[in-house]
């Protein structure tokens, strides 16, 4: 579309360069006619007494013979004037015993071929609806055979010189120029040259060419380029809309998505975080199917026992065997209702922590609010950091410990604020439970390299080493031996793992030992990712 509309002023830069060389055409032409036809004749005295005079005219014949020569070595129509408008020579008309013959331009044989001349049509035709192309007046149709039907010649009459550019009948260009034949500065007659300018027809097809070359070449880039990104782009993206689609009707898994890792942009980058996307969704769909299996298992076992118990009182006729039922029939009813309770904050827990903020939180404040609950109120508000602090429980006699060193500093995290705290609260409680009188509870926390660390350990008798990872699982539940039945869901250490697996961290448990092997108690580890 550039090089169409470039076509028109392409033409008009064509007749400026051409009118350019016309002109010195023209002032050779006369300044050759001037030099060359110029002849000095006497004029009669007024008197006797007074000599003969002399004054310069044109010669017409010598004139006439220099059109001829200077037209056919220029190949260009040349006629001369004379000052009152009368045609003295024409390159065109030939003079003999037998009159004049005129000489009249016949249309050159186009021996090109077809589509060459459908393409000058066609470049005519696309010119002609061109803004900024030079409209060409029409040149006269008339054979101009005195000065004053030629506006190009009247003005070299006048003294001045004259280009134009016309269009002829045949819709062809026509370039002509007029220039005064001067001597001494008097005017002694004027020359008009007229030539079609098919050098400027041939110089627009010349440039037509060009554009249908850098055209081809284009477009063939462009299929080119469509066909490579038909199979480096649109091809994959297919492949990866059909993967999901076949995943959300349910007729495949995640590791149908194509893995294009391998190319290293952004479609290796959106089948990499598509594949790890349906890969979560489905270890939520599992989860959710677990979960489902477990609360069914841990709500089947205080229902059986509340069925029997009810299906036994109905039958029981004494009176201690009706209280103790009724009793039973309480305590799993309370059970149920702590595992509804902690079913239904487990179920919200991954909903919450993805909608919750992510901010900085000084794990030194979480870790000293949670002590300050087991403290006498006028305590509080001791320093963060800066040594152990210690609470000690007067009906149970625990020493709960809180050492972070100073040299530590504030320990930052990015997380939630709450669930943090509620991870290190079940920890705390968890150790509490297995913790007998007069023993300690130590909570520790330190900065290695981009991680922050925190333990809780305690004095209790540990963790079987089998269970060690199971005890993270839902509805796991490893009780002191003095604790009742059914206190416990079993939720909490799952909640915490839960949780800190949000936060991108790690919690394990491990057993503290003595030299010997023999257990001392139990130690929780969660890592964190420092802020």
């Amino acid at each position: 579309m550039l090089g169409v509309l470039y076509l028109g002023q392409s033409q008009n830069n064509l007749i400026e360069a051409k009118l350019e060389t016309f002109q010195a055409e023209i002032e050779l032409v006369s300044a050759a006619i001037s030099e060359g036809a110029i002849e000095e004749f006497s004029t009669p005295a007024p008197s006797i007494l007074e000599p003969m005079g002399s004054e310069m005219r044109l010669d017409n014949d010598q004139a006439a013979k220099m059109v001829r020569r200077m037209s056919k070595a220029m190949n260009k129509r040349i006629r001369l004037f004379s000052t009152n408008g009368e045609l003295l020579a024409d390159s065109h008309q030939l003079t003999g015993p037998g009159g004049i013959i005129q000489i009249i331009d016949l249309e050159p044989a186009d021996h090109s071929l077809y589509s060459i001349q459908i393409l000058k049509k066609f470049t005519a035709f696309i010119i002609g609806f061109l803004p900024d192309r030079r409209i060409l007046p029409r040149y006269p149709d008339v054979e101009i055979t005195r000065a004053d039907q030629s506006a190009d010649a009247q003005r070299a009459l006048s003294g001045r010189v004259s280009l134009s550019a016309w269009i002829d009948k045949n819709d062809r260009i026509l370039l002509s120029a007029a220039a005064p034949v001067l001597n001494d500065n008097k005017i002694m007659g004027g020359v008009l040259l007229t030539r079609v300018a098919k050098d400027i027809e041939e110089g627009i097809i010349n440039v037509w060419w060009d554009i249908l070359r850098v055209f081809l070449g284009t477009l063939l880039i462009t299929v080119l380029l469509s066909i490579y990104l038909s199979g480096a782009i649109a091809r994959p993206l297919k492949r990866l809309a059909r993967a999901a689609e076949r995943i959300r009707s349910g007729h495949s898994a995640g590791e149908d998505i194509p893995d294009l890792s391998y190319r290293h942009d952004e479609i290796g980058e959106l089948s990499v975080v598509l594949k790890d996307m349906t890969q979560a969704l489905w270890q939520r769909m599992d989860g959710i199917e677990r979960f489902a299996a477990d609360v069914a298992h841990e709500l089947k076992n205080p229902l059986t026992s509340l069925k029997s118990a009810v299906e036994t009182a109905a039958i029981v006729k004494k009176k201690e065997d009706r209280e103790k039922l009724m009793n039973i029939i309480k305590h799993d009813a309370e059970r149920l209702d702590r595992l509804i309770t902690d079913i239904s904050h487990a179920s919200r827990l991954d909903t919450e922590l993805s909608r919750e903020t992510y901010t900085p939180v000084s794990i030194n404040k979480i870790l000293h609010n949670i002590l300050d609950i087991y403290q006498n109120p006028l305590e509080r508000q001791k320093p963060i950091t800066g040594g152990p602090l210690s609470v000690v429980l007067p009906k149970e006699q625990i020493n709960i410990i809180l050492d972070i060193p100073k040299e530590v500093g504030e320990i930052m995290v990015i997380g939630i604020e709450m669930r943090l705290s509620q991870v290190f609260q079940n920890l705390l409680n968890n150790a509490l439970s297995f913790s007998g009188k007069n023993t300690s509870i130590k909570i520790q926390a330190a900065q290695r390299l981009n991680a922050a660390v925190i333990t809780v350990e305690d004095e209790g008798p540990g963790i079987p080493e089998s269970k060690l990872d199971t005890i993270f699982e839902r509805f796991y539940s490893e009780r002191p031996d003095y604790e009742d039945y059914g206190r416990h869901s079993g939720l909490g250490l799952s909640i915490c793992k839960q949780i800190i697996d949000a936060h991108d961290g790690r919690i394990f448990a491990e057993n503290r030992k003595d030299l010997s092997g023999t257990i001392l108690g139990a130690k929780f580890t969660v890592i964190l990712t420092r802020a």
